[in-house]
């Protein structure tokens, strides 16, 4: 689709104006509870899936057991991984079908793209044009113009899009986010973050597709987390490595440093820490206060405030956080929005800054070709 400058300046208007940047954030805290879920009678939303290449396809257990959805089909054209997938839990006794069956399913509301990296993007356009909501694995692929239409053509439709980043209803993120809106940490001048796990071989090579390698494959989710704090940096640098001696050409060490006018961020991935689970982390330091969220999977909170606020004291404490399930609260959170309940937490400025600095920090061109 060939978008006109004065198209796409009303659309990036209209885009602003239709997900206002920071709401809600009570809302987004109830959704982050497994509990959340609606509970009403109120018709299910129906939802389908797309693809199942992607390392996080099984997230459609979590919306197989809420009461908000009924899921009404799944698509792989790949007769290998769809032979696979209709043994494992997520996927059984579900109708597979094609791309065009589900995208004419009467009442389709909302697909999941879940398929390979590489034909993310493709896919999630084909679901906007038909006009359902959508939400699509990270990253955003590696074609910034094209994840830009899909984003412009879902303003222009007034679609959600909820990006596949796994921590954002982490119950300690969400409550970082309360302790920002509230201005209990000060002026935010330093952030850092680590994601990081050993890779086996076999998936090194699938990771080693893509030039970024670990920061475009996990960097990418802490990184929209320090954009959601942070916002769009002023400069991006990455530095990419190759250390292990297997000869497959994954930069496999990978750092991003992320500069503001009175902040600076740094973000680590690797493919070789033993035992990088626990030890991946989210550090907010700001002139009154620091958050630290670690490990990220199984959270736990340690604060330090200069002064007393709401109910926690002055100094260093542990807070603590309800258990934490991956994609429940992404999948109470889509329900509310696509009601009509509330706004996005995560507007599409959001996602196409993460996805420009992530591109940035793999030192990759707006085509995800490497710079020169």
């Amino acid at each position: 689709m060939d978008l006109s400058p004065s198209r796409r300046k009303a659309i990036k208007q209209l885009m602003w104006a239709l997900t206002p940047g920071i709401q809600g954030m009570a809302a987004a805290k109830a959704a982050a509870s497994p509990a959340a879920a609606s509970t009403r009678n109120v018709k299910p939303i129906k939802i389908g899936q797309i693809g199942v290449g992607h390392a996080h396809a099984n997230k459609l257990a979590q919306f197989r057991q809420s009461a908000d959805y009924e899921v009404v089909g799944i698509v792989e054209p790949d007769e290998a991984l769809r032979k696979a997938a209709q043994s494992k839990a997520p996927f059984q006794g579900l109708p597979w079908m094609t791309q065009e069956q589900l995208l004419n399913t009467a009442g389709l509301d909302v697909v999941l793209v879940e398929t390979r990296v590489a034909q993310l993007l493709e896919n999630a356009q084909a679901c906007i044009e038909a006009g359902v909501h959508i939400g699509i694995d990270k990253p955003a692929g590696d074609s910034l113009p094209r994840f830009k239409r899909i984003l412009y053509l879902a303003a222009a439709k007034k679609k959600l899009v909820q990006m596949g980043y796994m921590y954002r209803y982490n119950p300690g993120v969400v409550l970082l986010r309360e302790f920002l809106q509230k201005g209990w940490l000060g002026e935010v001048f330093e952030v850092h973050a680590v994601m990081s796990k050993v890779v086996d071989p076999a998936d090194r090579k699938k990771f080693a597709a893509f030039p970024g390698g670990m920061m475009f494959e996990l960097g990418c989710h802490v990184l929209d987390l320090v954009i959601g704090v942070l916002g769009k940096p002023a400069n991006v640098t990455g530095y990419l490595r190759h250390q292990s001696a297997l000869a497959d050409g994954l930069m496999d060490n990978t750092l991003a440093v992320l500069e503001y006018p009175k902040a600076l961020a740094t973000i680590k991935a690797t493919a070789l820490e033993v035992d990088g689970f626990d030890r991946r982390h989210l550090v907010v330091c700001g002139t009154e206060g620091t958050v630290h969220i670690q490990p990220l999977d199984d959270p736990k909170m340690r604060i330090s405030l200069s002064k007393a606020r709401g109910g926690y004291k002055k100094g260093t404490q542990e807070v603590p956080l309800p258990k934490y399930s991956r994609y429940v609260g992404d999948a109470a959170d889509m329900a509310r929005i696509i009601r009509g309940e509330k706004t996005t937490d995560f507007p599409y400025a959001h996602d196409l800054a993460v996805q420009e600095t992530l591109l940035k920090a793999c030192r990759l061109d707006e085509e995800g070709k490497p710079l020169t």
